[in-house]
């Protein structure tokens, strides 16, 4: 009698780590970049982790960094990676603690996670693909579709009457939301924005605004007051990522939302917001604070403090990890990440479509590889 091997018998083989810089058609500007903080963004550095185990199953994950941090997050991930080699695909967790202890003189957040990120994505996409479930269903998905807002149209280089434009098209398109970048020195400018959107959006539809850490604490005061009047969905980093009692003070103060969190590399960082509760909108970034397995932490202490959920960034894994959220999230939707896959995401009536295709449903295009610049490749492929 031939004993067939079970899943608990496979072992991580190969793994295939790529720095992959995309390209922005235009250069990005917010608030950080008007304030002189930063320059204009031009291209986004990926992480590209791909994994293959001794039974032939393979899985994808990602991570990303802007501006700066691309080539320190490849060198972790390179170093890191032999500890992969020879370990059951399964246990997930106990993969990221061993990742984690590997690089731990340089922390537990930042860098350091965001590289160990994309390993557990893959091992979280492998896993679903094996199960022959979409990532949302392996994880108990509570809906087929999420909410989406659109950011890509709204930011401070883009002039007003242009905003306008391409706010119609996004609710043309099927997205349910709009968020307007603001923060600027000029703060009457920021006023003009928002109130020129809103006036021929209507009231009904949902209207977000974004600070990107931007203020202090009196201009915050004055400007949450002043917005109140808009019926925003939320107010995004009005202060420093890291004031959890500012944040506080102004979701006790104004009716409307607070969102934060989307700078935050760790599930400590969050608990702090969470305790202080900094947030109405919690924002975490799966990439950010080191993939899924922490995500998880994050999204179930939320839940419990009874927090609101939106994911930053990456749509193509957040669609999936909004859909598992108990209520109602919001995700933000950028099509910037699209060339990179063969695969889109659907827009429907002011919502994003879970896919259906096994795991995260994610091929690298060829688009990706040619603007692939380093590649390393760990094991033996099977």
């Amino acid at each position: 009698m031939t004993t067939q091997p079970t899943a608990s018998d496979d072992r991580i083989a190969w793994v295939r780590i790529s720095s992959c810089y995309l390209p922005l058609a235009n250069p990005i500007s917010d608030a950080k970049v008007l304030t002189g903080r930063q320059k204009p963004m031009t291209e986004i550095a990926m992480l590209f982790a791909e994994i293959d185990t001794r039974d032939g199953h393979k899985g994808l994950g990602l991570s990303y960094s802007k501006r700066a941090g691309g080539p320190g997050q490849f060198a972790h991930a390179k170093e890191i990676a032999p500890a992969l080699i020879g370990e059951d695909p399964s246990d997930i967790q106990k993969i990221w603690t061993k990742l984690c202890w590997a690089g731990a003189s340089v922390g537990r957040s930042g860098m350091a996670t965001q590289a160990i990120g994309a390993f557990d994505v893959a091992l979280y996409d492998l896993k679903a693909r094996r199960a022959n479930l979409s990532l949302s269903k392996f994880l108990g998905s509570q809906r087929d579709s999420v909410q989406c807002y659109n950011t890509s149209g709204g930011f401070l280089h883009t002039p007003i009457d242009q905003l306008v434009v391409n706010a119609q098209a996004s609710i043309a398109r099927g997205i349910g939301g709009i968020k307007l970048k603001v923060g600027q020195p000029d703060r009457a400018l920021d006023i003009k924005r928002v109130e020129t959107v809103r006036r021929h959006l209507g009231r009904d539809v949902p209207l977000m605004v974004d600070a990107n850490q931007q203020w202090d604490r009196p201009t915050a005061q004055r400007m949450c007051r002043i917005f109140e009047q808009f019926e925003l969905v939320w107010i995004e980093e009005p202060l420093d990522a890291y004031d959890s009692e500012g944040h506080a003070a102004l979701a006790a103060q104004f009716d409307t939302p607070i969102a934060t969190g989307e700078m935050l590399t760790s599930v400590a960082e969050h608990q702090d917001l969470i305790r202080h509760r900094a947030a109405d909108y919690l924002m975490p970034d799966a990439p950010r604070v080191g993939g899924i397995t922490p995500f998880l932490k994050i999204a179930a202490q939320a839940e419990q403090a009874g927090l609101m959920l939106g994911p930053h960034f990456a749509m193509e894994l957040h669609v999936h990890l909004g859909a598992v959220y108990a209520t109602e999230p919001w995700v933000e939707h950028f099509d910037w990440l699209e060339p990179l896959f063969e695969e889109r995401l659907e827009i429907k009536s002011g919502r994003m479509l879970v896919p259906t295709r096994p795991g995260l449903g994610l091929t690298l295009s060829e688009q990706a590889r040619a603007w692939t610049r380093e590649v390393a490749e760990i094991g033996a492929r099977p």
